[in-house]
């Protein structure tokens, strides 16, 4: 039983699964005891010689962002003689347990569970990259877009000119009537695009505005937290997903010049 070296018999059983009826069987009939596992030793030689624990390893505690790479080329500078170039993976894997074990902790992100009808995100996107003109122009504009994040049902529209509250406005009431129904809670980012050109009372103002929307729609409004991008990672995917569509679509017509106003494209995603 490998959980009996570390725990009492019967905590030992529990974690095995059976009784401490069965374990105290086990143990004591030397046909049914598991035999202890013999620890492996190295059985070759430290292909690096102890230059790990001399100089890469002090290398790395200090410089914690080095490369496998650049710790390589170092080591070539430093010691010609070896055949570092054999020794390129046993450094990588080396360098891999290192991190695992001494490495910076990393950010923990738990996998959300969204709840039907409990949110919906609104989010501005910009086309410039798929090349949209109209008679020859460039069009100038980005999209409005509004997701639910359970049924990725989603509504988006285009918007000529920058981010502003007038154009999230519009965009959410506009796809809240196309739903034909409301969240219980809105979210968008932190609207840092759409303030920026505003002094203080003017941000207080919009902000409140925004309240004052969601409270009329009976929507709690919550935003996401600058820079964890993650917490809007229900709409991120879905703006490569639209834009896709979109350049598709225009793949197929043959032309990504229009002399017709574009149309208002909302829905759910097929």
């Amino acid at each position: 039983m490998k959980f009996r070296p570390h725990h009492p018999q019967h905590i030992a059983a529990a974690k095995a699964g059976f009784s401490e009826r069965t374990a105290r069987r086990m143990a004591s009939n030397r046909h049914l005891a598991v035999p202890p596992i013999a620890i492996r030793s190295r059985r070759v030689a430290d292909p690096f010689d102890g230059l790990w624990d001399r100089e890469m390893r002090p290398m790395l505690e200090a410089h914690p962002g080095l490369r496998p790479v650049a710790l390589l080329e170092e080591m070539q500078l430093r010691h010609p003689d070896h055949d570092w170039d054999r020794l390129r993976r046993s450094l990588e894997r080396r360098v891999r347990t290192w991190r695992v074990e001494h490495g910076a902790d990393r950010e923990v992100i738990f996998r959300q569970d969204h709840v039907p009808g409990q949110q919906a995100l609104s989010d501005f996107t910009d086309m410039a990259d798929v090349g949209v003109s109209i008679a020859g122009q460039t069009l100038d504009h980005r999209l409005y877009h509004f997701v639910l994040a359970y049924s990725a049902w989603e509504h988006a529209e285009p918007v000529l000119g920058g981010e502003s509250f007038t154009a999230l406005a519009v965009g959410l009431q506009n796809a809240l009537w196309s739903l034909g129904g409301v969240p219980a809670e809105h979210r968008s980012d932190s609207l840092s695009a759409a303030f920026r050109n505003l002094d203080d009372d003017a941000r207080v103002d919009q902000t409140r505005r925004y309240e004052a929307l969601c409270a009329h729609y009976e929507m709690t409004p919550t935003r996401n937290n600058t820079g964890v991008a993650h917490e809007n990672g229900s709409i991120e995917s879905q703006h490569g997903h639209l834009k896709r569509g979109v350049a598709q679509a225009l793949l197929l017509r043959g032309s990504v010049d229009s002399r017709a106003s574009m149309p208002i494209v909302s829905g759910s995603p097929t």
